[in-house]
């Protein structure tokens, strides 16, 4: 009978991916780039039919070249789906290099085959063995689990480690130090498996950890978002970690609400934060994997702030319908911003790749009294291009003294210091978060109209 399902299964599967092969081809996507339309970022307006999960698609296409998005205004209602983004390079210019732009027209537009929610982003790869890894922030906790990696001849090829709320989670690709290629035996993978999962436990037994070998690749970004949202990062751990572990200013904190707008059955939810690059992505992401569907959008981030207002519902086509539920879709949103909203110190270090290099380099940070809240460990022809997000173990910023010495041990050509580091400063007073701006899409706005009604 379980084979039957699975066959039954996997046909459904089939079928879905044919009608939209089918429905793709009688109603193909249209990608218009304009470099004209406005003065200080290129137009792109993508024109397809809708389907649950287009709006991320296109999003991650956009962001995983690096480009910022400063304006967006999407529209969703009915079986067509209609998006206008402005964005820049990371240098704040027009995009005007024909092969990004062939690229956008290639992945969003007729010759694209995009894959279905199921498979967002997944890809096998002989090259590499993915491992998922859940589990409790402490100091040091990188510089553990890459010892382990390295003790049982593990190269980590890739890794992404992002920590939120005392938790930790990491997706990190590995190979074999002595075939180069994914690791394919099964006693060697179970055995780090439960070594890694003794380090990530780190006496917490009530939140417990993790530590899972993926068959199949997603999306790193994407499925650290889903590991973090899985494990309930988004519960506020208590006010005595959060003053003095998180190292995030409290002042920096993003405005969330949700509404409900009565006349038309949505919900309406806004946010105000400080802009930083993905971070549409994240809040879209989000919502996408919390199951909602957005109809219609509009946002602005071409100032230090940025602003983001959705019309949305659930899947199943109702409104946010409980204050439970507009607290949890607030709270999520909330960690989803604040996941790379870092505030500490950033490092990176470019040199020779080898293997247990991440090994040495973190078991340095921890022997200074640093503690990695966030890390993207990459090898580009045999070099290794790592960057590091760093604090103090006590929650408090690096002085220059420490990061001189470190990048006199590692090697001053090595280790580069993006910011300035400096002394400890003094504890955030607690007060209502202000903005500097509540006017933008002030006329378009249905909520500054009065025309959706607040919980209640």
């Amino acid at each position: 009978m379980a084979f039957m399902s699975e066959v039954n299964t996997s046909f459904s599967h089939y079928m879905d991916d044919e009608y939209e092969k089918l429905f793709r081809r009688m109603n193909p996507p249209r990608v218009v780039i304009d470099n004209e339309a406005s003065k200080n970022a290129t137009v792109i307006r993508v024109d397809s039919a809708n389907k649950q999960g287009i709006l991320l698609e296109v999003v991650q296409v956009l962001t995983d070249l690096n480009l910022i998005i400063t304006k967006a205004y999407i529209s969703s209602d009915g079986g067509w789906f209609m998006d206008v983004f402005n964005v820049t390079d990371q240098h704040g210019n027009k995009v005007t290099d024909e092969a990004i732009l062939d690229y956008i027209r290639k992945s969003l537009g007729p010759e694209s085959c995009f894959p279905t929610m199921r498979s967002v982003g997944v890809k096998q790869s002989m090259e590499y063995t993915t491992i998922e890894l859940m589990g409790t922030d402490r100091p040091g906790l990188l510089s553990e689990m890459s010892a382990v990696l390295t003790d049982h001849k593990c190269n980590i090829v890739s890794a992404e480690i992002w920590t939120h709320n005392t938790r930790a989670a990491a997706v990190m690709h590995v190979n074999d130090e002595e075939t180069g290629s994914a690791i394919n035996d099964p006693e060697k993978l179970t055995l780090v498996k439960e070594l890694l999962c003794n380090v990530l436990c780190g006496g917490n037994r009530n939140r417990g950890a993790k530590t899972e070998v993926a068959d199949e690749v997603t999306h790193t970004e994407r499925r650290l978002h889903q590991m973090m949202f899985a494990d309930r990062d988004y519960e506020r751990a208590d006010d005595h970690n959060n003053n003095n572990n998180t190292g995030f200013d409290e002042k920096q904190r993003p405005n969330v609400n949700v509404v409900h707008w009565s006349d038309k059955d949505y919900s309406v939810v806004t946010i105000r934060s400080k802009d930083r690059p993905k971070l549409l992505f994240d809040t879209v992401c989000t919502l996408t994997d919390m199951q909602y569907v957005v109809f219609h959008a509009n946002i602005d981030a071409e100032r230090p702030e940025a602003y983001q207002e959705y019309y949305i519902r659930h899947i199943d086509g109702s409104p946010v319908k409980s204050d439970a539920e507009r607290q949890r879709v607030m709270q999520c949103l909330e960690a989803a911003i604040v996941r790379r909203a870092s505030e500490d110190l950033k490092l990176e270090l470019c040199t020779d790749d080898r293997v247990g290099l991440l090994s040495d380099v973190t078991r340095i940070f921890r022997e200074n009294s640093l503690t990695v809240t966030r890390a993207e460990v990459t090898t580009k022809g045999g070099k290794a291009v790592n960057t590091f997000y760093v604090r103090g173990t006590s929650g408090c910023p690096v002085d220059s003294k420490t990061i001189e010495s470190i990048r006199q041990t590692i090697g001053d050509s090595i280790l580069k210091v993006k910011g300035i580091p400096s002394e400890p400063k003094p504890p955030v007073q607690d007060s209502p978060t202000r903005f500097l701006f509540s006017g933008l899409f002030k006329s378009k706005s249905f909520a500054n109209f009065g025309l959706v009604k607040s919980y209640s």
